[in-house]
């Protein structure tokens, strides 16, 4: 019998007594895995092997499961710490302990969490206590850490299941083929098996020479799937935002640049928000360190924008009442919105002269340190606009919104009145969700109150708004996470499939 050479070599390795993997064939055989796999398919369509699958997981550490490899577990040095303390004999303060393990950051959470789990000690009203009797030698994860480290396997699924869960193994799960001999194939090894000599491709060399009539040609197997080829793309996001600057730009807007650090003063006090307002405070922003403050602000207009602060504008205004300090007003952040830019480019320190009639916009990425959950992350993209005019009004906002949207298929509007301190009247925009039917925020808007603008010098009004582009996308494709998008748990599949069509 003649077959073709990779298919000899693959019968002649397989076994009728033990299922032998893809891989070990492959060794054995000096051919590529999936030549072996090709192969041994082929014969099993000739009845002569068959073919068998199982799903293996294969346990890899992470970044942070080989660092506890190398050293110890949290909960472990926190122990040995407290046994140096004297914790087995008397309760010892907690601090004192974490101090003497070198624990920080996360990895004082990480030890506490567990060091009673696994029957360490105990930890109550400030105090910890040290079981003696504990033996941290004996840890079944620190030993599961150790083995994989030596490029060995973890046979307990639940020590498996609870590193993967502390984030300090990958589990990935793959299919393993093994091939084993039929009775088929051991009597056509017994009659003997010869390696045909056969050709591939027909190459130019061939047909040149005439050689083409005198070989045998390897059959082309139609049927056999095609590798999966995943190559680089353009994120569906980066994708979106191009859009969206397409759609402005033809709606004659010209688009806004500026830092994504920038003082207080343009990010919020610009905008009219007292300097006690809540979202002002260290848990809503990220405040940078080095350098902590701006060197120097525009001396005329942080005297108008302290002045509106103080004793608001107009003959009507009050203004605030509430202290204003421009040291706390030059204090670096990432900004928490990109109407900083509006706040620049309206004030005349962007560089650009902005005379009504005018149209800006920017799509540019903004920082709050929101609880991560389906709608929000610590920073996300911005559609900042605005339109200065005279005689503007809310239904100005309204249609240059259904007009916007219009463009993305998106029709449903809903629109409900809300409370902003830089805008009045101000309205949160919703939006109809294409696969749920509910409907979601998907912005916010206004008109500039005169407490903002006339610091500013601008004499017209001024409509603004800040849309969210991953929910606008939400709308548009369906999906219902924001995190499927963004960040380490991503949905790949759809980040590769998704389309935005202009």
């Amino acid at each position: 019998m003649k077959l073709p050479a990779q298919q000899v070599a693959v019968l002649e390795a397989a076994s009728a007594d033990d299922p032998r993997r893809i891989e070990t064939l492959a060794a054995e055989t000096d051919y590529p895995p999936e030549t072996v796999a090709g192969a041994a398919f082929e014969l099993e369509d000739a009845g002569l092997v068959a073919v068998s699958e199982e799903h293996v997981d294969d346990v890899e550490l992470t970044d942070e499961g080989r660092e506890y490899a190398d050293t110890d577990l949290p909960e472990v040095r926190l122990y040995r710490a407290a046994l140096d303390a004297g914790a087995d004999e008397s309760p010892v303060q907690m601090g004192r302990v974490i101090g003497a393990s070198g624990l920080e950051g996360p990895q004082v959470d990480i030890a506490l969490s567990n060091y009673a789990r696994k029957g360490y000690g105990s930890i109550d009203s400030g105090e910890l206590s040290a079981d003696p009797d504990a033996d941290p030698d004996s840890d079944p994860e620190a030993h599961a850490l150790a083995a994989l480290a030596d490029g060995e396997s973890v046979d307990d699924g639940d020590v498996r299941d609870q590193l993967a869960s502390r984030d300090l193994v990958d589990v990935r799960e793959r299919t393993v083929r093994s091939v084993t001999l039929t009775d088929a194939g051991v009597t056509e090894l017994m009659a003997g098996v010869e390696a045909a000599e056969e050709v591939g491709e027909l190459t130019p060399e061939m047909l040149a020479s005439g050689e083409w009539a005198d070989v045998e040609f390897a059959d082309y197997n139609v049927e056999a799937d095609a590798a999966d080829y995943t190559p680089g793309k353009t994120h569906v996001l980066r994708q979106a935002a191009e859009r969206v600057k397409d759609v402005l730009v033809g709606m004659g807007f010209r688009e806004m640049e500026g830092p994504h650090v920038d003082a207080d003063f343009y990010i919020n006090d610009c905008l009219f928000m007292p300097q006690d307002h809540p979202a002002r405070n260290h848990w809503d922003r990220f405040a940078l360190s080095n350098p902590e403050r701006i060197d120097s602000l525009p001396a005329d207009l942080v005297e108008r924008v302290e002045r509106a602060h103080r004793d608001g504008v107009g003959d009507d205004g009050d203004g605030y009442h509430s202290p204003w300090d421009e040291d706390f007003a030059r204090a670096l952040a990432l900004r928490g919105h990109t109407t900083s830019l509006s706040a620049r480019y309206l004030a005349g320190v962007a560089d650009a002269d902005v005379e009504p009639p005018a149209r800006y916009f920017s799509v540019e990425k903004a920082y709050r340190n929101d609880t991560l959950d389906a709608t929000h992350l610590l920073e996300f993209f911005q559609i900042e606009g605005l339109v200065i005019a005279d005689d503007l009004s809310v239904r100005d906002l309204m249609g240059t919104f259904r007009e916007f949207y219009s463009q993305f298929g998106i029709h449903d509007l809903q629109f409900k009145p809300t409370y902003n301190p830089y805008t009045e009247p101000s309205f949160e925009l919703f939006g109809r969700h294409p696969e749920t039917g509910e409907l979601i925020e998907i912005g916010n808007s206004g008109i500039f109150r005169p407490e903002m603008l006339e610091p500013l010098d601008v004499d017209a009004d001024v409509m603004a708004w800040g849309l969210a582009l991953e929910r606008l996308l939400m709308l548009m494709t369906g999906f219902e996470d924001i995190r499927d998008v963004h960040g380490t748990l991503c949905d790949v599949e759809f980040l590769r499939d998704a389309e935005v069509v202009y």
